[in-house]
């Protein structure tokens, strides 16, 4: 027989037991909608933690001070003053892997805005690409700080929608003065909002300044003088040279931080996140001539790689993801099993038909090409709606959940394959035990 004969007679066999036919696909249809809707949850949740990551700095180094040991104790990470703002200058200038980098100097406290106050979860201080690394340079309202705020160590600051909502409610914070550490800072800019990070911290609620402000104006004088100018008042402050290079000699002579010269650690975003440790490797290299770091001394700083947190995130979300198309694949093996089943009832049911058929010249082939179609056929029909019912469950639950949900289109043509496969697999011994009968004993089966 041809194919369009063929199929047409699939087809009528089919909707003879229209009942007994939608009962068969149930099972492929709930395992390929188990499928698509386990591949869509899955792959918007990586994406949603990838995004998460990613406005965290997921193609960000940061660069710590190291340890010191005194007298058999050891302060951990942070306790040597190592890093200047020289040393962020020379990353960004001589690391080819480096786009830009920041210093960074971290500052806590009450923020006071008229009869209301707040203690933010994050003040730090950078330069103009702080907001560019954490893609925060296009405010929500207003503008960032710039070049020339860093550099005259302006009383100016960006705040967070969180600090704006609980300072300020609706009023309009731009242009109003807020007062950290009983120092007045003006709003020039809200941020883009983001939410909460991986860990749960809420990225909205930061106060941004001027690093130079946090370390000149909150932390203490150093030494020197200059006079700046802020809305109509004029404050003089004294200011060490922020460039002052490190010393080997100072820490072990003197492991405290030296407050005033230094970084409390420096931001780096590079241009390949998967290429990090060649990036590390470039940066490490940097920082020890800059310190004056010979052959077989240990590292007076520390590298940690945003990247590695983001691939492990990653890894995990895929491990998740792959063990619940595992369970879904099981359950369209059932299917296919519950499809076996029927074709053999089939089978018998229909062995006069076959006898007969085979009387009037079909050939044995003609029959396993016959009832291998009826079983692709129910399998392909059960793939389909189970296609439409694993979208509307993912649309349902990124509706009523608020889970992120991505689109497949992979894993939809990989379940029309899977369905064709299962069709064949499950179908074919039905399919040549009826090719295997004999005709006369077929006709003689009451």
């Amino acid at each position: 027989m041809k194919f369009l004969p063929l199929l047409k007679t699939c087809i009528r066999a089919l909707v003879r037991n229209p009942m007994r036919a939608a009962l068969t696909i149930l099972g492929i249809i709930i395992g390929i909608a188990a499928v698509i809707a386990m591949v869509e949850i899955g792959q918007g949740s990586t994406l949603q933690i990838k995004n998460t990551i990613a406005s965290m700095g997921a193609d960000t180094l940061n660069i710590r001070p190291g340890a010191i040991s005194k007298s058999g104790v050891n302060t951990g990470a942070g306790g040597r003053a190592s890093l200047t703002n020289a040393d962020c200058e020379a990353i960004a200038k001589v690391c080819p892997m480096v786009l830009r980098a920041t210093p960074v100097v971290r500052a806590s406290g009450q923020v006071i805005y008229g009869n209301k106050n707040w203690s933010p979860e994050t003040v730090e201080g950078g330069s103009v690409e702080y907001l560019k690394i954490k893609s925060w340079y296009d405010m929500a309202r207003g503008q960032p700080f710039s070049e020339e705020d860093v550099e005259q160590a302006r009383r100016v600051c960006v705040i967070g929608q969180t600090v704006a909502k609980e300072l300020f409610g609706d009023e309009d914070p731009l242009g109003k003065d807020i007062r950290i550490k009983n120092v007045m800072f003006k709003v020039i800019g809200i941020l883009q909002k983001k939410g909460a990070n991986m860990m749960g911290r809420d990225q909205d609620d930061s106060i941004i300044l001027p690093w130079t402000s946090i370390r000149y104006r909150l932390q203490g004088l150093g030494g020197g003088s200059t006079t700046t100018s802020t809305g109509n008042s004029t404050t003089t402050f004294n200011r060490t040279d922020k460039y002052t290079a490190s010393s080997v000699d100072y820490y072990t002579d003197a492991p405290h931080p030296r407050r005033f010269n230094n970084i409390d650690s420096i931001m780096a975003q590079i241009s390949d996140p998967e290429r990090s440790s060649e990036a590390i490797d470039q940066i490490t290299e940097v920082i020890r001539a800059k310190h004056n770091l010979k052959d077989g001394q240990l590292d007076d700083f520390r590298v940690w790689d945003m990247a590695e947190m983001s691939r492990a995130m990653s890894s995990t979300t895929e491990v998740m993801t792959n063990l619940l198309m595992i369970v879904a694949m099981i359950s369209l093996v059932v299917g296919g099993v519950g499809i076996m089943n029927i074709m053999l009832v089939s089978v018998t049911e229909r062995t006069k038909e076959i006898g007969l058929r085979m009387a009037v010249g079909a050939r044995p082939q003609d029959i396993m090409r016959q009832f291998l179609l009826e079983a692709v056929l129910l399998c392909v029909v059960g793939g389909a709606l189970g296609i439409m019912l694993g979208k509307a469950i993912s649309i349902i639950v990124s509706r009523t959940m608020n889970w992120a949900t991505a689109s497949s289109p992979e894993a939809m043509a990989l379940a029309v394959g899977v369905s064709v496969f299962i069709g064949l697999a499950f179908g074919w011994y039905p399919s040549w035990k009826a090719s295997k009968m004999d005709p006369i004993d077929a006709l003689r089966h009451e």
